[in-house]
């Protein structure tokens, strides 16, 4: 296979994207999920955001 002067150059970058780590603590970059009456959820994605939501709330302060 051959490969073109600018695919593995593009690969490298691709790969390397992925390696990105956000700066922050939770409450520096984490918000409320607040899911529209038209999204269709599972028990365990509403178990998901009720949690992740109530953990918001005890660590950051966030209100309902």
């Amino acid at each position: 296979m051959k490969l073109t002067r600018w695919a593995l150059p593009m690969l490298t970058a691709t790969i390397l994207a992925g390696c990105g780590t956000t700066s922050g603590n939770f409450c520096d970059v984490a918000s409320a999920i607040r899911p529209s009456v038209q999204d269709d959820m599972t028990d365990g994605t509403k178990r998901q955001i009720v949690s992740h939501n109530n953990y918001g709330e005890a660590a950051c302060g966030w209100r309902r």
